[in-house]
């Protein structure tokens, strides 16, 4: 029964003699595995009619009869249990069971399939935000490192041209403090020169000249030139005290 790939099963009484799928006494219901839950269609009275009557339930049949408290109203049946008692405990039976499998699923291979492939896209989304989350630590990380070097670098370039400025600012006091002791030197040397007493000047008296004499006179003037030199040098001498002192 049913179609492909969804199966429907029916719940029959027939002849132990018979094939499986040959001619059956009875239909006792109906059984399709799956749906979510199982699908259970049973004539309960009928069930129980046929086992009192000695049928054997196949293997399937009778867990499909325990799950749905057939085999349980069938031993309180034949311990003699009223109708009611029958019909309470059945229903408490199947209410803890629902309870039981109320977590349990079934799962086609389809089914499977989606769930293997939301978990390796689970995983591999985590594993690409913690990539991602690797490669941004790192990239904060070198930011701050080049943000690091250039505030060390500026901070170098003012160190340096402060250096610089100081040394230049030395310099020029240093060149200025020169300039100024060769000023206030010059202007010594010029208050000096300034305040110094004047030198004598030697000069050479001016010669006198007499009118030659005549001839009977010759000899005195033949006499003068020796003296001349004497009376110059006696000058100079002069001249020369005058000015040490």
């Amino acid at each position: 029964m049913g179609r492909k790939k969804r199966p429907l099963y029916a719940v029959v009484a027939a002849d132990s003699r018979s094939p499986r799928d040959g001619r059956y006494i009875e239909d006792l219901g109906r059984y399709e595995p799956l749906q979510e839950p199982a699908m259970v269609d049973l004539k309960t009275d009928r069930l129980i009619y046929w086992l009192l009557e000695g049928a054997q339930p196949s293997d399937t049949v009778r867990s499909i009869l325990s799950r749905e408290g057939v085999m349980l109203a069938l031993h309180m049946r034949r311990k003699g249990a009223e109708e009611e008692d029958i019909a309470a405990a059945v229903e408490e039976h199947r209410t803890r069971l629902a309870e039981k499998w109320a977590g349990r699923t079934k799962t086609t291979a389809k089914d499977r399939k989606r769930a293997m492939l939301a978990a390796e896209n689970k995983e591999a989304t985590e594993r690409a935000s913690e990539l991602a989350k690797i490669r941004a630590d790192a990239d904060a990380k070198a930011r701050e490192a080049a943000e690091s070097a250039q505030r060390d670098a500026a901070e170098e370039r003012i160190r340096a041209a402060e250096e610089a400025k100081k040394a230049q600012e030395e310099a020029n006091k240093a060149t200025a403090d020169e300039l100024k002791k060769a000023q206030d030197k010059a202007n010594a040397a010029t208050v000096a020169a300034d305040n110094a007493p004047p030198k004598a000047k030697v000069e050479a008296p001016p010669e006198v000249t007499e009118p030659a004499p005549a001839e009977a006179e010759a000899p005195a003037a033949a006499k003068a030139p020796a003296e001349a030199p004497e009376a110059v040098a006696e000058a100079e001498e002069a001249a020369s005290e005058k000015a040490e002192g």
